[in-house]
């Protein structure tokens, strides 16, 4: 490997380390706030997904090592050099925080598919980690999305764009046709 290679990987893998710190720490943030009749439901099924996007950041942040580079892994790093807003979720029913989950979700797949997408030349062994990521990731979103489809597969947050939207969206859902 190059590198110019290297050095395009590293930042790349920085941003998706920032973005799954982020997205543990979110999933913590809901696992406390969450409430109402399937609060249990989800409070449990949040645990393993925290657990499992912590070990990923793990593996990022060797990886960048691995390859010469210094992950960062600091609140201030990743407040300073991320390109998106705090989840916007508080204290909410399960359902309205899954609603704005399935987005956040598909945001971190997303941006992630586009890093393993750009690994697969230079970097086969850092896109074959980004699969496996991937692969739970979306796993944990079915889990989600579980509670927002109706037997149909039609999603209660169908073109919602923002969380509050999504989470409205779920809510009312959920209030009109339990």
């Amino acid at each position: 490997m190059t590198v110019q290679d290297s050095s395009q990987i590293v930042r790349l893998l920085q941003r998706r380390l920032h973005s799954l710190n982020d997205l543990h720490l979110t999933l913590k943030h809901v696992h406390w706030n969450v409430v109402g009749p399937h609060f249990i439901a989800v409070h449990e099924m949040l645990d393993p997904q925290v657990d499992q996007v912590r070990s990923m950041t793990d593996d990022l942040a060797e990886r960048i090592s691995t390859l010469g580079g210094e992950p960062k892994g600091t609140p201030g790093a990743l407040v300073d050099e991320r390109a998106w807003n705090d989840y916007s979720i508080g204290r909410a029913d399960a359902i309205e925080h899954l609603g704005a989950l399935d987005l956040v979700y598909t945001a971190v797949i997303k941006d992630h598919r586009e890093a393993m997408q750009a690994t697969e030349t230079s970097d086969p062994v850092t896109q074959d980690m980004l699969i496996e990521q991937l692969r739970a990731l979306e796993l944990f979103q079915w889990f989600v999305r579980a509670h927002l489809e109706s037997s149909g597969g039609v999603l209660s947050t169908r073109g919602a764009t923002t969380e509050s939207g999504a989470a409205g969206q779920a809510g009312e859902q959920a209030r009109t046709q339990p």
